[in-house]
């Protein structure tokens, strides 16, 4: 096959190779070859996917040179125990580099090759295990000056993804500026991100996508402050929020998309916390909506939901109403709230708590309460007290049946 490239003129070649295809095997020979062989240096796009360990040192070796015409690089890695990618790879410069994708691939040198890669538009760096480990400060000065990047992953596999607290002292406060970036993921601890936020700023972001291992205590400043800078978030009003056995996600998103659900993959904020138990989640997630979060104040509509089995909870029903309550308190403009059953089982009892004055401490905007697949004589009758003494301080609110 390389034999034959050589009569032809000078053309740009990409390789492509998947464990599923069939002759794997022939086609990863021919793939590997065409990296050791001359034309190399013809070689624009490289896509392998299903990488093993026992293709892996041939590979690693074949790609320790440059590539001068390399735009495009995707490498997908079975999830076992790989040799770590050492500073060699790709010559350390990918000046022509547009779209890095690497899954699984322990690189923890990667920052020093991306300070070459200057036109990435897409690094997508994703499973990364704990031994391609590499701190936020590295990665916030290697996209320095990726002017052109629209979309970061940075997805890793464990919770030991936790900077040095040593290294948190030396953080510049300098601040850059990612002019195109619109996505950005986030799989990791909540410490490691802002300390990359401190470094970054992004005003065309319309897409964020968090998910944090479970923490005792989310101080999430940075985050905070670039959804507030952010033009396009100023409109998200709408939040949906999903309790499941393994975690809880909060979704915002804008009105005007709320009929076209396929638009709200490209416009969103999705924040996941990875946590089992329900007073853990709630707990978190109170703490990730506090009231210095820029968008919780001004929400018109929130619909709470819950999937597949429901958490099961250490604590008792006071302690749970009183987290109940904290989470829904910074919610000062919700004006509609949505519930499930059994999400409403336990709402309306925290919400039952509230009498005089109190009554409109938790909520004070509420119109109207809509509630799925719960009897709505039962619902109404247990909500009777709190909606008399809404009344009574001049908030009346309607209970409905929510048929979604």
């Amino acid at each position: 096959m390389l034999q034959a490239l050589d009569p032809w003129p000078i053309l740009p070649v990409i390789l492509t190779s998947s464990l599923t295809a069939p002759f794997f095997d022939q086609w990863w020979d021919n793939t590997v070859a065409a990296l050791e062989s001359e034309h190399y240096n013809r070689i624009c796009e490289i896509y392998i996917d299903d990488m093993t360990n026992s293709r892996w040192d041939r590979f690693a070796a074949a790609m320790q040179k440059p590539f001068p015409e390399l735009t495009h690089l995707r490498v997908w890695i079975c999830r076992s125990v790989v040799p770590i990618l050492p500073d060699s790879f790709l010559g350390r410069s990918a000046p022509r580099l547009r779209q890095l994708i690497l899954r699984s691939a322990p690189f923890p040198s990667i920052p020093k090759l991306l300070l070459s890669a200057s036109g990435l538009v897409m690094l997508s760096l994703t499973d990364i295990p704990d031994s391609g480990y590499f701190s936020p400060n590295a990665m916030a000065t290697a996209l320095t000056a990726m002017t052109r990047l629209e979309i970061l992953d940075l997805l890793f596999r464990s919770p030991r993804s936790r900077p040095d607290p040593a290294s948190r002292l030396l953080l510049s406060p300098t601040r850059l500026v990612l002019p195109a970036l619109t996505r950005l993921r986030f799989r990791g601890v909540y410490v490691y991100l802002e300390d990359l936020l401190t470094r970054i700023d992004a005003p065309l972001l319309h897409y964020l996508s968090i998910t944090f291992f479970m923490d005792l205590n989310f101080d999430l400043p940075q985050l905070h402050r670039l959804i507030g800078h952010t033009q396009v978030f100023r409109a998200y009003n709408h939040a949906d929020v999903y309790i499941s056995a393994p975690s809880i996600q909060l979704s915002l998103y804008p009105k005007t998309v709320v009929a076209n659900h396929r638009s709200l993959r490209n416009l969103r904020i999705n924040i996941n916390i990875h946590c089992r138990e329900l007073d853990q989640q709630l707990s978190s997630l109170a703490q990730v909506c506090s009231s210095s979060f820029p968008l919780i104040p001004t929400l018109e509509e929130l619909k709470i939901r819950q999937y597949g089995i429901f958490p099961s909870s250490h604590s008792g029903d006071d302690s749970q109403n009183t987290q109940w309550l904290e989470f829904l308190h910074p919610f000062t403009a919700l004006k509609n709230l949505y519930l499930t059953d059994q999400i409403a089982r336990r709402v309306c009892g925290a919400l039952q708590e509230l009498s005089g004055e109190r009554a409109t401490a938790v909520l004070p905007a509420l119109r109207n309460l809509f509630v799925r697949w719960l009897l709505l004589e039962t619902l109404q009758e247990a909500m009777m007290p709190f909606v008399t003494a809404r009344q009574l301080s001049g908030l009346p609110m309607v209970v409905d049946r929510w048929d979604d």
